[in-house]
C-alpha cells in the first residue's frame, strides 16, 4: 500500500523565491490548460487530448514571449500541473455518468495565487534525491533543509512541496509500504463516536472530547478584531492574517496528533475494530456544525482504516440507520424515541444503560452479525421459525 510521509522544510530566502516561481508556473500552466479546454467549448470544437493540450500551454507556450519564463522552473513541475487538470477532469466526466462513488464533483475551477495552499510535485523523472547530508535535492531549487522526524521505510516515487496558509514549507513524499501485521489479539471493540466523549469503546472506556478550536477561541477572536482593524492591502493586514493561520495551524496540529495516538492505540489493542458509518455532511449542516468540525470523525475514522490495513488488523463499519443508542443491548428491545439530552435509560427489561457505552456494545454485535464465517453463513443468525412440536409461550408471559 502507498503511504504518505510529510516533513518540514526550512529553505532559504533564495529558494523561497524559487519555490514561488515554481508554484506561479504550475499554476499559469494548469489555468492555461483550463481556459484552452473552456474555449474549445464555447466554440463548438472537440475536446483537446491530453497530449494536444501539454503541447500547446507548454512546449509552444515556452517559445513565446508571454510564456518564455516556464522555462525557468523544472518541466515536471508543468507536467504534473497538468496531469492534476486532466485527473480532475476525468473525475468531473465519471461523476456525470454515474461511474464515480459519492457526492457530485464539480468541474476544474481556475487557481488563484491567493489560495490557502500552493503545491507542486516532482515525480521520479525530475531526479530529485536525498543528499548524504540528510537534504532534499530539488531542481532548479537547490539543496533543501528537511527535518526528518523519522526515517522513510523505501524509496518515495514522487515528492509534493507545499505550502500552506501559515506560511511553512512541508514536503510530502508518497512511499510503497509492505504490511506490517502485529501479533494477532483476541480482543474487539465496538466505537461510538460523539460530542459529549470523542468516542466510547464498548468496555466502556470513555475517551474524552479534547476541543481544540473551542479551547483556541478566545484567541482567535481577539485576532480576528484586530485584523478587521488593519487597512485592506497593507502590510499590518498580511501580517494580522498570517497570525491567525498560524493560530489555525495549531488547532490543525494538535488534532492530527490525537487522531494519531488513539487510533494507533485502539489498532494495536483490538484485532477488529467496528465503526459507524456518520453521516458527517449532514451533521455538519446543524447547529452542532462547529463541535462536529472541532471533533474531526472523518479523519479519524480514515486513520483506523488505513492502520488496520498496515497493521493486518480489521475494521468495519455498520450502518448509518442502525439504532444503536435506542436499542436495548440486553433484551434487543428498540426504544420509541430517544431525545440527545437522555444519557442514561432504563429498559422495560430492567437494564439500565449508559446511553454511549450501550451504543458501543450494539455496534460491537451488529459488526460480528454482518460478518460471513467460513461457511458463508452469519456468525450471530437470525430468529428462526419454531417447530409444530416445539413448546413456546405468549409474548409477554413470565
Amino acid at each position: 500500500m502507498q503511504l504518505r510521509y510529510n516533513f518540514r522544510l526550512y529553505p532559504t530566502p533564495g529558494q523561497r523565491q524559487a519555490l514561488a516561481r515554481a508554484f506561479g508556473c504550475a499554476r499559469v500552466v494548469f489555468n492555461d490548460g483550463l481556459r484552452a479546454r473552456g474555449d474549445a467549448r464555447e466554440h463548438g470544437l472537440p475536446y483537446i487530448s491530453d497530449g494536444e493540450l501539454s503541447k500547446r500551454v507548454i512546449t509552444e507556450a515556452k517559445k513565446t514571449p508571454e510564456r518564455s519564463w516556464l522555462g525557468e522552473v523544472s518541466a515536471v513541475v508543468l507536467q504534473q500541473a497538468l496531469a492534476d487538470l486532466n485527473t480532475a477532469y476525468r473525475n468531473f466526466f465519471a461523476s456525470l455518468a454515474g461511474k464515480r462513488k459519492g457526492p457530485k464533483v464539480a468541474p476544474p475551477r481556475f487557481r488563484s495565487k491567493r489560495d490557502n495552499r500552493q503545491a507542486i510535485r516532482f515525480t521520479k523523472n525530475a531526479r530529485f534525491a536525498i543528499t548524504a547530508g540528510g537534504k532534499l535535492r530539488l531542481p532548479k531549487i537547490g539543496d533543501v533543509d528537511v527535518r526528518w522526524s523519522r526515517s522513510l521505510p523505501a524509496g518515495p516515487s514522487s515528492v509534493t512541496v507545499v505550502k500552506d496558509a501559515a506560511g511553512r514549507y512541508f514536503a510530502s513524499f508518497v512511499v510503497e509500504v509492505a504490511e506490517q501485521p502485529l501479533p494477532p489479539v483476541e480482543s474487539e471493540t465496538g466505537i461510538d463516536l460523539g460530542l459529549t466523549h470523542f468516542a466510547v469503546l464498548s468496555n466502556g472506556q470513555k475517551v474524552a472530547t479534547p476541543r481544540f478550536l473551542r479551547r483556541a477561541e478566545k484567541k482567535l477572536t481577539k485576532l480576528q478584531r484586530a485584523l478587521s482593524r488593519t487597512v485592506k492591502g497593507s502590510n499590518n493586514r498580511a501580517k494580522a492574517r498570517l497570525k491567525i493561520a498560524r493560530q489555525h495551524a495549531k488547532v490543525t496540529d494538535a488534532r492530527r496528533e490525537f487522531h494519531h495516538q488513539l487510533s494507533i492505540r485502539i489498532i494495536r489493542d483490538n484485532q477488529t475494530v467496528i465503526v459507524e458509518d456518520l453521516a458527517v455532511v449532514g451533521l455538519a449542516r446543524t447547529r452542532l456544525a462547529k463541535s462536529v468540525h472541532d471533533a474531526g470523525w472523518s479523519r479519524f475514522v480514515t486513520m483506523l482504516e488505513y492502520k488496520a490495513a498496515l497493521y493486518g488488523r480489521a475494521l468495519h463499519r455498520i450502518d448509518r440507520w442502525f439504532p444503536s443508542s435506542k436499542l436495548c443491548s440486553e433484551c434487543g428491545t428498540v426504544q420509541q424515541s430517544m431525545p440527545l439530552n437522555v444519557r442514561e435509560w432504563t429498559c422495560l427489561c430492567g437494564a439500565v444503560h449508559d446511553r454511549d457505552v450501550n451504543a458501543a456494545k450494539n455496534i460491537l454485535a451488529a459488526g460480528r452479525a454482518d460478518r460471513l464465517n467460513a461457511c458463508g453463513a452469519q456468525v450471530r443468525p437470525g430468529p428462526g421459525l419454531a417447530q409444530r412440536d416445539e413448546a413456546g409461550s405468549l409474548r409477554g408471559a413470565a
